[in-house]
């Protein structure tokens, strides 16, 4: 079998890399992978979205440069960049929740969207970033309910706020692609479960939340459609993805999707069965009625562009993923650090690549 593709130490090691959202789920992991390589990382992030955060458990701000502040305001983004001069950025900030963004219209587009063009204004400005990946949402596309995914080529839109919020962030870095410096990609990736994290409406952490209070699962819609992959598999993808981007930026600033296989898109009552099965104590699901907000049934995206031009593969299962963070979670409840868990679990990845 050929070795699959690992982020490349050499690149990384001393760079200057700034993530934008290091307090959320995906930015504390993207932000301990880095600095397990050897980058010089900072961040700028609101304070963390939830408590616990595994910004706070594992002790990220000990171990790179935070800055608390605001996407939304501009001169605290220009103010971050010309400071810290980076080289790489990773966009991330987000409001990243559908149900509330029905709730926070407002919010939502001001973060997603005016966010995304605060960051991107201030890096036109910083002469020393060689590339920049933003980081939207497999749901950024006009969702057609149709059972074939997603390619990069079809439109973007949404009929709720995030959705559509998503979208116009995909636009924005696109004008800015190619109206100002071509080094700009966007990234867009299915449902990611993981360790650490504890978002409000989100399955994995509505299903740790239950079964640590010894209670039954509430679920919203079993029959939903969703790509699950472990949140290593996209940010993988989003490393390598930066490394072609700062090499080539005429050939990989675009857009690109970062999705498991096919046999990954299962419904929620699947997943939640195999976290009950994975917890391996007395558990249970359950569905709850309700007419909350309009949540698409089937949302999946190809990641053939992904596997034929970066090389890079999926290489968690889905029972292997539910497995990864179902244990993450058990051990940190039983006293292990989030730090040593999480770096574990990186090189365990990094491991099965066989390289």
């Amino acid at each position: 079998m050929q070795a699959l593709l690992n982020p490349r130490r050499d690149f990384w090691r001393g760079r200057r890399v700034l993530v934008v959202g290091h307090t959320g789920f995906k930015g504390g992991w993207l932000s301990l992978w880095l600095h397990r390589m050897g980058a010089s990382v900072t961040g700028l992030s609101l304070p963390p979205p939830t408590e616990p955060s595994l910004f706070a458990l594992a002790g990220l701000d000990a171990l790179i440069e935070t800055q608390i502040g605001d996407i939304r305001d501009f001169p605290t983004v220009v103010a971050a960049l010309a400071r810290w001069r980076p080289e790489v950025v990773f966009h991330l900030a987000a409001q990243a929740l559908v149900r509330r963004s029905y709730r926070e219209p407002i919010e939502t587009f001001a973060t997603n969207v005016m966010g995304t063009v605060h960051v991107l204004e201030a890096i036109r400005a910083t002469p020393s970033v060689r590339c920049t990946i933003v980081v939207t949402s497999d749901k950024c596309y006009e969702n057609r309910e149709w059972p074939w995914a997603y390619r990069e080529i079809d439109p973007v839109g949404g009929d709720e706020p995030y959705s559509a919020s998503k979208g116009c962030a995909e636009l924005v870095a696109a004008s800015y692609r190619h109206a100002f410096f071509p080094a700009i990609a966007t990234a867009r990736a299915g449902n990611v479960v993981g360790g650490g994290d504890w978002a409000e409406d989100r399955l994995l952490p509505d299903c740790i939340r239950a079964l640590t209070a010894n209670e039954a699962i509430a679920i919203r819609n079993p029959h939903a459609v969703r790509p699950w992959q472990h949140v290593l598999e996209p940010l993988c993808g989003y490393l390598i993805l930066a490394e072609r981007l700062a090499e080539n930026p005429a050939r990989f600033g675009d857009a690109w999707n970062f999705g498991p296989p096919g046999d990954h898109a299962r419904p929620v009552g699947w997943v939640a069965s195999k976290v009950v099965e994975h917890w391996r104590e007395r558990a249970t699901w359950d569905v709850v009625s309700g007419d909350g907000p309009h949540e698409a049934e089937a949302l999946i995206v190809d990641a053939s562009k992904a596997r034929a031009r970066l090389g890079w593969q999926p290489r968690l299962t889905l029972p292997e993923a539910l497995r990864w963070t179902v244990e993450w979670y058990r051990r940190q409840a039983a006293g292990e650090p989030a730090l040593a868990l999480t770096d574990s679990q990186i090189a365990e990845y990094i491991a099965m690549s066989g390289a």
